[in-house]
């Protein structure tokens, strides 16, 4: 048997857990099509998804599918839980982009197909909700191939667009018109089957073509499409044919180095932490020791794959397996098993932009809660902390609204914890406006400790992040004690001079000195701060908020009453242009003031505005 690890994604809404429910139930695993209104939909297990109809958790079901087990990925498409569908594709062999057939190609449609084709992650597009009334055809292909990619071809005709009637009929070797379409897309990157084609295109047989559409596909060139309707199934068998006929499988070699990522955490029923992994290497036995993350190792107490459905226990996991493993004490999402993976480490999607103070609603739960997020912390590194010491207040970041009912939910679920939040702000950095530097030597002009320590801050370019150095001969000093400067100035730089993580800067250890052997590492880890403090105070340092990055599209004759709406909120426009009886802008605005955007938007376009944003920069604040 082989394996395909299968990603559905979408903008929320357009049918992605009804897609999930359809190929189950076509696949045997289920008996009945759950509904995703009435919250009885196998992926969707959280209260809150349930409550609120849309996926927030990314779960995993499998099904057969020839001689391959599938193993199907069901990921949020609401863009407030943009972090999970980043957590899965680094696990994935290939994907179905769903699209709906009326609302057509949105937002996020769009951010998630421009990071499927830079990932090369082979992807299908699967055009849902033909039966609804208001479902495109010629117009919904254009919107694709202008807005996604050019490299598509539809692969079948719709009957009855638009009532509860429709049906697709596949498009087969008799269809001309069909064939013309795909010999154009496939000769473009190939030039033996161009070769072929323009010597005689009849020689080109319809077999031909479809290998070689599979290996364009393979290799993320090309993307078909395919029609359909979830709730009626209509479409859904050619779908299914596409995914075992075009989509590739997993690789890896059974006894090779064990190589996998860990992309989701959950808890058993005893509290216990379960990761989810995917294996591209090697294999993971029930009680072996497995390396993971930073140098860490546990031993693997319970082990269990996907299967039909479900997850089964299991003695052992192999190169394309899903598996859930337990005993592997603090493993956090993200975390590499043993040797890791070839490939994109880097993050996909834009860093979080907002943040909100978290309040226990009892004063008594301080504490508690205080450990209850730094353990979400630790578990996932997507969740980012801001602790205030002086006001004695922890902020997490924020996607969105939506996360709030997230959190909330998790920590009275898992933690007993009652809280509420403060109002949602914008996460803003601080950078280096110039070089500053400062010098403590022990015991001498108040310093307390049994430690030298001489720092320099530059500054650094945009997007750079941040890094230590040394100017000091690595011998002057046990290693222990670097280790716990350069740990300690980290720490100290997600403060900051004015609350804020300073960003994009360098600094530099440039003196250092101890006294042994009564010096230990604890002095360096106190007098760190102080140093790299007036060091900053001395570089001085600039506010920068986060600018988004907007496209707009809105009827020719409304932008006059739109385009000082804009300069108030603080955007600036760099392009403009006007097709017909619609204008397009595009341009930056403070991260800040897009939901207010967003809210006045339809009013002031008789509802026809389109937005897209997506993260651009940081920028000095103005005002």
């Amino acid at each position: 048997m082989t394996t395909l690890n299968l990603g559905i994604l979408a903008h929320v809404d357009a049918g992605k857990t009804s897609l999930t429910e359809r190929l189950l139930y076509a696949a045997g695993v289920i008996e009945a099509v759950g509904s995703v209104d009435d919250g009885s939909t196998q992926t969707d297990s959280l209260a809150l998804e349930r409550r609120r109809g849309i996926t927030i958790k990314s779960a995993v079901v499998s099904f057969g599918l020839g001689d391959a087990t599938v193993n199907l990925i069901d990921t949020p498409g609401h863009p407030d839980f943009i972090a999970e569908v980043e957590r899965v594709l680094c696990v994935l062999d290939g994907a179905v982009l769903v699209v709906s057939a009326v609302e057509g190609v949105q937002a996020q449609t769009r951010i998630l197909m421009r990071t499927l084709r830079r990932l090369r992650i082979p992807t299908l597009v699967f055009v849902n909700k033909v039966d609804r009334r208001g479902a495109r055809y010629d117009g919904l292909l254009r919107a694709l191939a202008e807005r996604l990619t050019p490299a598509i071809v539809p692969m079948g005709r719709v009957r009855g667009l638009g009532t509860r009637h429709a049906a697709v009929t596949p498009y087969g070797p008799a269809d001309e018109d069909f064939r013309a379409a795909l010999a154009d897309l496939l000769t473009r990157r190939d030039d033996d089957l161009l070769a072929a084609y323009v010597e005689d295109e009849t020689a080109v047989t319809h077999a031909r073509l479809g290998g070689a559409l599979a290996a364009q596909v393979r290799q993320g060139l090309a993307h078909p499409v395919f029609f359909g309707s979830a709730i009626t199934g209509t479409g859904v068998d050619a779908l299914t044919a596409g995914i075992r006929d075009l989509l590739p499988r997993a690789g890896g070699d059974p006894d090779g180095p064990v190589s996998g990522t860990v992309f989701k955490i959950e808890r058993g029923a005893a509290g216990e932490r379960i990761a989810y992994a995917r294996l591209f290497n090697g294999t993971v036995r029930v009680r072996d020791a497995l390396r993971f993350g930073d140098k860490r190792e546990s031993k693997v107490t319970a082990l269990s794959v996907f299967d039909r459905g479900t997850a089964v226990p299991r003695g052992r996991a192999g190169p394309g397996d899903i598996a859930r493993l337990w005993g592997l004490v603090g493993v956090r999402i993200g975390d590499s098993l043993g040797e890791p993976p070839a490939g994109d480490a880097a993050g996909h999607f834009a860093p979080p932009t907002l943040e909100t103070v978290v309040v226990p609603r009892r004063r008594s739960d301080r504490g508690a809660l205080h450990a209850a997020l730094t353990e979400l912390a630790e578990q996932d590194p997507l969740i980012g902390l801001r602790q205030d010491d002086l006001r004695q207040e922890i902020s997490v970041s924020l996607y969105g609204e939506v996360q709030k009912e997230v959190i909330q939910a998790t920590l009275a679920g898992e933690f007993g914890l009652d809280v509420e939040f403060r109002d949602t702000t914008t996460i803003c950095v601080e950078r280096p406006a110039g070089t500053g530097e400062a010098v403590a030597v022990g015991q001498k002009d108040g310093n307390p400790f049994l430690a030298t320590i001489g720092l320099r801050v530059d500054p650094a370019p945009a997007g750079s992040g941040t890094r230590f150095g040394l100017e000091v001969e690595l011998g002057c000093l046990p290693y222990a004690f670097f280790a716990a400067v350069e740990e300690t100035v980290r720490a100290t730089l997600r403060r900051g001079l004015r609350g804020r993580q300073v960003v994009d800067c360098t600094v530099t250890m440039t003196r250092a000195g101890y006294f042994p052997p009564a010096s230990t590492a604890g002095d360096f880890r106190g007098l760190t701060p102080s140093v790299l403090t007036a060091a900053l105070r001395r570089a001085g340092t600039v506010v920068c908020e986060p600018l988004q990055r907007f496209h707009l599209e809105v009827p020719e004759d409304t932008y006059g009453g739109l385009a000082p709406v804009l300069a108030r909120l603080g955007a600036v426009p760099r392009t403009t242009d006007a097709h017909g009886t619609v204008r397009t802008v595009e341009g930056e605005i403070p991260a800040g003031r897009v939901h207010e955007l967003e809210r006045r938007l339809p009013g002031l376009t008789r509802g026809e505005g389109l937005l897209e944003c997506a993260f651009e920069r940081y920028a000095p604040m103005r005002g």
